[in-house]
């Protein structure tokens, strides 16, 4: 990865990092789903207009938009509201990376390298710990909608490395142009689950503070950091990029804790670890290997 393409990496890091004390903020006045229906709409418009449609085959432009976004987003936006400190969200989510690498060796034929599994077995056990110390802290029901908030994201990848294939691609314009599937499915289950008076209520008490917060994710978080982090996976494979992802936490977990007041447990801080310790050996351990065998 060259050193410009690292720096993005790392401003995404701190983008989404701040995103889930941001979408704390958006639920605790908003519907989840209906907070996901405004993000997209916002996302869209009037961004579409200024980008021509992306040359990507139609199946995949909605695959992209109904994993990378409403699944995504309407677990995790569900977690954060029942209960999933922003934090602890931010570091359950990165589980992603794992998860791209599964679905990369099952649909890509990726193969993987004895480091990579090392790491996914480290990352299992820190997930395993977290998960354990579910309770008034941490619902249960949170952890298991972020994980399946972390699959959807790993599904999104892969739909972005198959779109990589089809050549050139203009990501920021796939990410605008994805951003017309999810408020119609969001809204729908908005409706359905949410319900219309809940829906009218919210609207008629809309703030500033809701407003600011559809911007930030919608602007910030969606098209710009969607925009880079999809241009990265079409020019690297996925089991390269997908592990930056892992130092969000980082800022999300400080975030937490400065605006919420969130703090963790010694459990939660020792699977936290083992999740990074994942990480560090997926990325540097086949370097760490190799030399040594070249030392040997």
């Amino acid at each position: 990865m060259t050193p410009r393409d690292l720096l993005l990496a790392m401003l995404v890091v701190v983008v989404w990092g701040v995103n889930f004390v941001v979408i704390k903020a958006g639920v605790s006045e908003l519907p989840p789903l209906l907070l996901g229906a405004l993000r997209f709409v916002a996302a869209a418009f009037p961004a579409v207009l200024l980008f021509r449609r992306p040359n990507v085959p139609l199946r995949l432009l909605l695959a992209y938009g109904l994993t990378i976004s409403v699944g995504q987003f309407a677990f995790l936006f569900t977690a954060i509201h029942v209960g999933m400190p922003s934090g602890l969200a931010s570091l359950v989510l990165q589980s992603q990376a794992f998860f791209t690498m599964l679905f990369a060796a099952f649909w890509l034929k990726e193969t993987w390298r004895p480091s990579q599994l090392g790491g996914l077995v480290l990352a299992a056990c820190g997930l395993a710990l977290i998960g354990s110390a579910h309770g008034v802290s941490m619902p249960l029901g949170g952890f298991l909608l972020t994980l399946l908030a972390a699959s959807m994201w790993a599904a999104g990848n892969i739909v972005t490395r198959e779109i990589g294939r089809h050549g050139p691609v203009d990501m920021q314009a796939l990410v605008v142009w994805a951003s017309l599937v999810p408020p119609l499915p969001f809204l729908l289950l908005s409706l359905l689950i949410e319900g219309p008076t809940t829906i009218g209520d919210a609207l008629a008490a809309f703030s500033l503070q809701s407003a600011a917060a559809i911007a930030y994710l919608a602007w910030v978080a969606t098209l710009l950091g969607y925009g880079i982090w999809s241009r990265l996976l079409s020019r690297y494979p996925a089991n390269v990029v997908a592990p930056f992802s892992l130092l969000v936490p980082v800022v999300g977990l400080t975030t937490g804790w400065i605006v919420y007041g969130e703090a963790l447990q010694p459990v939660h801080f020792a699977g936290g670890a083992l999740l990074m310790a994942g990480l560090a050996v997926n990325l540097f351990g086949a370097r760490i290997m190799a030399r040594l065998r070249r030392m040997a």
